[in-house]
């Protein structure tokens, strides 16, 4: 069927491959500049805003961080999710697809999971650092590490900001829950100097164990350094604060100079320079969580 005449009264030739040139045009050509498609399986993208790919990096899918937990498989931790074996922040959920934010407290069958990696990281702490991982507090040991590891570390026990020595990082929470036991614990050792000799029958009391209001207070050991003047004492506890040392020894009326943390286990200060921190090796992994 031929075309009708234009204005000039002349037929166009309607050969293959030539544009209708009259109405309204198609979707690809009409009113569209660039020439692209505007169909459905073309249409333009809304793109993200700045917010939105921020929260979407914050969060993941609940199944998908048990995966990455190493329990299980998405398959899997689709089904235990089902059942009711897992907590977001005491919270049962069931819900399929639901996200959750790499800090919130998540459970399986009670225990709490982490998608990260392990890492242990050990730092052998300059004076003037403080131990905490909160802001505002000055430099922090933190800082000391903060090139160490993506994983969310943390400091096990405390070293006061003027004290030196060992310090043990670690998103294990199994591994730290070892130096907190109070019945067992990680025994770490100290070199204290005091402001004057140490008497023997104080280093004996304290060796003993003493009661300071009551509370019985103890060490696993304690001694005099060999080669070295009687007010240099290596300790060895079990506690995980510093704070203790300062208190044995203020309750037999000695002023500490100097602490220093030499050892955490069989983990020591060899081949860490003052500020520096090592990754444990997996035989150093493996022995302290045999402790």
């Amino acid at each position: 069927m031929s075309r009708k005449q234009g204005t000039g009264g002349k037929k166009r030739p309607s050969g293959r491959g030539q544009r209708h040139n009259q109405g309204v045009r198609s979707g690809r050509d009409g009113g569209n500049p660039s020439g692209k498609s505007l169909a459905r399986g073309n249409a333009p993208m809304k793109k993200k805003s700045a917010s939105q790919k921020t929260q979407d990096s914050d969060t993941v899918r609940l199944n998908k961080y048990i995966a990455n937990s190493g329990i299980c498989s998405r398959r899997e931790a689709d089904e235990h999710i089902a059942i009711g074996l897992v907590t977001v922040n005491g919270n049962v959920v069931t819900e399929m697809g639901y996200k959750v934010k790499l800090d919130d407290d998540v459970r399986y069958d009670g225990r709490r999971i982490s998608p990260e990696k392990k890492a242990y990281v050990l730092l052998n702490k300059p004076k003037g650092f403080a131990t905490t991982t909160s802001e505002g507090k000055g430099r922090t040991v933190m800082d000391l590490v903060a090139n160490a590891t993506n994983a969310r570390i943390k400091p096990i026990g405390r070293l006061g900001r003027n004290s030196t020595g060992l310090i043990l990082f670690t998103n294990d929470d199994a591994v730290a829950k070892k130096f907190t036991n109070s019945k067992n614990g990680v025994p770490r050792l100290f070199q204290v100097e005091l402001d004057k000799n140490l008497k023997f029958e104080d280093l004996k009391s304290i060796q003993d164990g003493f009661k300071i209001d009551g509370k019985l207070v103890s060490v696993e050991e304690i001694s005099y350094i060999d080669g070295q003047s009687k007010n240099h004492i290596g300790l060895k506890i079990k506690n995980t604060g510093n704070t203790i040392i300062r208190t044995i020894f203020e309750h037999f009326n000695y002023d500490i100079i100097k602490i220093d943390c030499v050892a955490i286990a069989h983990l020591t200060k060899k081949d860490i320079p003052r500020g520096h921190w090592k990754h444990l090796t997996e035989q150093e992994v493996n022995t302290l969580k045999m402790l």
